[in-house]
């Protein structure tokens, strides 16, 4: 089985739920205490074992290959004011042996679309796909356990999370059978955004994937579907029918950073597990939470 070594970012959206910030900044940088969003993403990966990292941009993503490209000029200065560590860690934001690689997806065709302009690069081997907007804490991260999960069994794997009922019209909802492996359930289908008495179950497929290469041919023979895009959702039931998918339930907590509260609560709970700041923004929380009380 072919080690995994090469991940997927799909960066193209607009980010429109977060304008006017996001007018002119790519959404996948807007960041959590000091460092962006998608920099959580590529190091979930890296710790993975992953080598080469493909971000897919639109035309208004340049200030992500700046992000994650050398700057020899700010290293410069910080290393003149005597900043080393702030030089170091500049520096190391991507560490040696890692690559990133730059593809510009040309017409906004969905999801599926934007993995599958990542084609060319991958060829034929097992690859990650990673959305920065799901934000993951924990001692194990999903793709860690993806790519293991598919090394054991050959076989794609896609994280899964357990929501409220009263949400399950969020997210695309799986169904499953009998005929997966022990802890990983077999996906028969997935059902994008469904009323909830329509859902098969409450266990939401989420921003993390492990394919194998033959999915590239099902995106390409994919016709369009919800809102006339060629879907994941629906490239992934196809791959179901014919192959056969995984369901890894996630051990980390996961926040929708594709929403204004969800981003709210990264930030809150990523401040007070802070090795700085943690005691005193837990101060600060208990002070306004006070003064909220008296106020009544």
């Amino acid at each position: 089985m072919h080690k995994i070594t090469k991940a997927v970012f799909p960066v193209a959206g607009l980010g429109t739920r977060f304008l006017p910030a996001t007018k002119a900044m790519p959404k996948e940088l807007l960041p959590i205490i000091d460092k962006p969003i998608i920099q959580y993403a590529v190091e979930e990966a890296i710790a993975a074992g992953i080598t080469d990292l493909v971000f897919v941009t639109g035309r208004t993503k340049r200030a992500i290959e700046d992000h994650f490209d050398s700057n020899l000029e700010l290293e410069a200065v910080l290393s003149e004011k005597g900043k080393d560590d702030l030089r170091d860690m500049v520096r190391n934001i991507v560490p040696a042996g890692v690559n990133c690689i730059f593809v510009r997806q040309p017409k906004a065709l969905g999801l599926g679309h934007a993995v599958l302009c990542a084609a060319p690069v991958i060829g034929d081997e097992p690859f990650a796909v990673l959305l920065a907007d799901d934000f993951m804490r924990g001692d194990i991260l999903p793709t860690e356990a993806l790519c293991k999960a598919y090394m054991e069994h050959g076989r794609a794997v896609i994280s899964v999370s357990k929501v409220p009922d009263s949400e399950v019209s969020k997210y695309g909802i799986i169904s499953t059978g009998d005929s997966g492996f022990e802890g990983l359930p077999a996906v028969t289908g997935i059902i994008e955004k469904p009323a909830q008495k329509d859902a098969p179950s409450n266990l939401a497929s989420i921003g993390r994937y492990v394919f194998g290469p033959g999915f590239f041919e099902i995106l390409r023979e994919q016709k369009p579907g919800y809102g006339g895009e060629i879907q994941l959702a629906d490239a992934i039931n196809t791959l179901a029918r014919q192959y056969g998918v995984l369901a890894d339930c996630v051990e980390a907590t996961r926040y929708d950073c594709g929403s204004k509260f969800g981003y709210l609560e990264a930030i809150v709970d990523t401040a007070l597990a802070h090795k700085d700041y943690s005691e005193q923004f837990r101060e600060l929380l208990i002070q306004r939470v006070a003064r909220k009380d008296l106020a009544k």
